[in-house]
């Protein structure tokens, strides 16, 4: 008796786990279709402004001067994002030599030309925590003695030319209006309401969601063998483009990382002071872009599409080299913390387009301006 019972419960499981496989596979089969047809191009080279984008946006920076309040430590204001930084660097970024002249613009319009750079890095989180925690790293490039008129006039970065970028090529939010229910969400504490706002499946963002888990990666072994991306499309010259930054190791000397002990609270600082201090072995890397083609579906105001590398394959433009240095002191630290990176610190040429570097704009702006003054409050 007892044999057949096991018998007709393992049929049983086993008709069971071919159904759902068969349901699984119809619904994969089923998404990837709408998906092929709803992403299907031409789409606009244009970007295409929502009337209701600057009421959201005001929402988004009252919930980012929420959050950096939430997360601030004993005496300091921190960022909204990418609060931990592994270390501020002296870089350099050379133009190439054999550059394509369609391709010469802005900081660019120069073949060989070296603009001297420092580099954040820094993992994704408003809160620093430990650097094996599974979250998004970033870096952000600031050219030093820019000549010419910025988007953003301001005195204090009138000379420089900004470009931010993490390490997953799509980003998990589409919009302007989808980011402040995300954002307002998370900064509740409500994480799940980020990408599930109600009940009706209709609201659900499950490949938003599948995103945003592909972004919070398990930390690399250095901050200098990831890739970054720009994710948001920018101008460059006539040109609608996104950008990436790649490494590059075959243009430094060979070297190699002793293993990092990754149960340190900071073992990617500690890996970066290993190479760039201790061994005094630089890190290189190469900032590449790609063209949209908008016979395809390369859109502007979705950033949560990635364009297709082999319609439109990445280009290098410059190779960066982080050299030899000490970067690791308590002024240089401070100086780091209060460094300001906004995508709009740039040249025309290089102009931020689509809806979530409009909105960048004004909340990056707004949240440096509150960190800033909070923090020289705090020291006088």
């Amino acid at each position: 008796m007892l044999k057949k019972l096991w018998l007709w419960l393992g049929r049983w499981l086993a008709k069971l786990t071919l159904t759902l496989v068969v349901v699984a596979g119809l619904g994969w089969g089923l998404g990837t279709a709408y998906y092929s047809w709803k992403f299907s191009g031409p789409v606009s080279s244009e970007e295409q402004i929502p009337l209701d984008e600057d009421r959201y946006t005001q929402t988004i920076i009252e919930d980012a001067i929420r959050v950096v309040e939430q997360h601030r430590d004993n005496t300091r204001v921190l960022r909204d994002a990418h609060a931990k930084a592994h270390g501020c660097l002296k870089a350099e970024v050379s133009v190439l030599q054999d550059l394509a002249p369609d391709l010469r613009h802005g900081v660019l319009q120069e073949p060989g030309k070296t603009w001297q750079a420092w580099v954040r890095l820094s993992n994704g989180n408003a809160y620093p925590q430990f650097d094996r925690a599974r979250d998004a790293r970033g870096m952000a490039i600031k050219l030093l003695d820019v000549p010419g008129t910025k988007l953003l006039a301001s005195p204090q970065h009138a000379n420089e030319q900004d470009f931010v970028m993490f390490n997953h090529p799509a980003f998990f939010v589409r919009d302007v209006a989808e980011y402040q229910s995300n954002f307002a969400a998370q900064a509740d504490g409500k994480k799940v309401l980020a990408f599930f706002p109600s009940w009706d499946p209709r609201s659900w963002e499950v490949r938003h969601l599948i995103i945003a888990l592909k972004t919070l990666s398990p930390a690399p072994q250095t901050p200098v063998q990831t890739t970054y991306n720009s994710i948001a499309p920018f101008k460059l010259g006539p040109h609608n483009i996104k950008y990436r930054v790649i490494p590059a190791a075959e243009n430094c000397p060979n070297y190699s990382l002793p293993a990092p002990n990754t149960d340190l609270p900071n073992f990617l600082r500690s890996s970066l002071y290993q190479q760039l201090s201790l061994d005094r072995s630089p890190a290189c890397f190469a900032l590449q872009v790609q063209k949209q083609n908008p016979q395809y579906y390369m859109p502007i105001e979705d950033p949560s599409v990635e364009w297709d590398e082999s319609i439109s394959p990445f280009q290098t433009v410059a190779l960066i080299t982080l050299p030899a240095q000490d970067f690791d002191s308590s002024e240089q630290n401070l100086f780091c913390d209060n460094l300001a990176f906004n995508p709009w610190h740039a040249l025309p040429e290089h102009r931020p387009i689509g809806g979530i570097n409009r909105l960048r704009k004004a909340v990056y702006q707004a949240v440096s301006i509150y960190r800033q003054e909070r923090n020289q409050a705090q020291t006088q």
